[in-house]
């Protein structure tokens, strides 16, 4: 076969992935037209990652003048309130709207008591923060996992972890941080029926404009280790299995936005992010409250570390990434790169 054969061959192929323009005419498709320079690849962009979509999480703990360093979250730390308030500062300087809140106890005990007593880590940072930032949306995790000496999500009895007393906790430490000011909270625990509780506990508590961010598909995931470092929640016994989800389970993922949908969640949650696009898209198209995905410690670490050893452009990554997130249908990410994001994108 001669070139002009192969080249006349490759030519009918092209032709015959045309389509038929108005007079008749079978045209090649060239989508590359509309990636020629960097204007025009601007324009007809399909997905934006904006800084206004972005939650940047914090780890307070008490006392003053603290600030200790996060070992497998190279950038991230736990700080006292005094040391957040610069760091708070800052990132609402950058244009971020945005920060969800960890609270790490001095003392911890079986009944979560720093999760919902008033002068709590998270109570006092809350007013603390609020007083400082009045337009900064501050959302407040609320988990019992930080605040347990156990480190479970939940109320232990003999070594199981039980639904209902938990919820009761959970309820109590979100009104909690509620009348402490808090514009949002976010059940992050996975027990079955905190939201409703939640959400009548609020409305009657008088606070019923406060929305709940709920953490609708949060799975028994891998990716979490460099968290429970941060937040000193690794359990001391057992795992999470019995109340995360099974990583393998997406229809049940769906199930679980429906069921908090309809308890009264104001915005959904994927937990953690890149494994679970699918689950993502597929909540994207059931239902038209705002998704928010976790982009996760362990997700935050490894870009970390192959960006320390040269292996990646960290930068191009991370944007890549966030942008993949937002095009499979989320409208907010929490994540741990939020500072250099919003830097990036100005």
């Amino acid at each position: 076969m001669t070139t002009a054969t192969v080249t006349e061959n490759h030519a009918a192929s092209l032709t015959q992935e045309g389509s038929l323009n108005a007079v008749g005419l079978n045209l090649i498709v060239r989508p590359r037209r509309l990636r020629a320079t960097a204007n025009l690849r601007s324009m007809v962009r399909e997905s934006h990652l904006r800084i206004d979509s972005l939650i940047s999480p914090f780890f307070i703990v008490e006392g003053n003048n603290r600030q200790i360093k996060i070992d497998p979250m190279p950038g991230i730390f736990q700080m006292s309130i005094d040391k957040a308030l610069y760091e708070i500062e800052s990132i609402a300087n950058k244009g971020i709207k945005a920060i969800l809140l960890f609270g790490i106890p001095d003392k911890k005990d079986a009944q979560a008591s720093a999760a919902w007593q008033k002068n709590g880590v998270i109570q006092v940072a809350i007013r603390e923060i609020k007083k400082r930032f009045p337009e900064l949306i501050v959302i407040a995790d609320t988990c019992l996992c930080e605040y347990m000496d156990h480190g479970h999500c939940g109320i232990v009895d003999k070594n199981k972890i039980v639904n209902d007393p938990s919820v009761a906790i959970l309820t109590q430490a979100a009104v909690a941080q509620a009348e402490a000011g808090a514009d949002m909270v976010a059940p992050s625990d996975m027990m079955d029926g905190t939201v409703g509780a939640i959400r009548k506990a609020l409305d009657n508590a008088a606070l019923s404009d406060v929305p709940i961010m709920a953490y609708s598909a949060k799975f028994s995931s891998a990716l979490y280790g460099p968290f429970r470092v941060a937040a000193q929640s690794a359990p001391q016994f057992g795992d999470r299995k019995t109340y995360q989800m099974d990583p393998a389970n997406g229809l049940e993922a769906l199930r679980e936005i429906e069921l908090d949908i309809a308890a009264g969640a104001d915005i959904v949650m994927v937990k953690p992010a890149l494994s679970y696009l699918d689950i993502i898209s597929q909540a994207r198209q059931m239902t038209k409250l705002p998704i928010a995905a976790y982009n996760v410690s362990g997700e935050y670490a490894m870009v970390k570390a192959a960006s320390a050893q040269g292996w990646i452009d960290e930068k191009r990554v991370v944007l890549e990434t966030l942008t993949g997130i937002i095009r499979a249908g989320a409208n907010l990410i929490i994540t741990y790169h939020a500072t250099d994001v919003a830097d990036w994108l100005k």
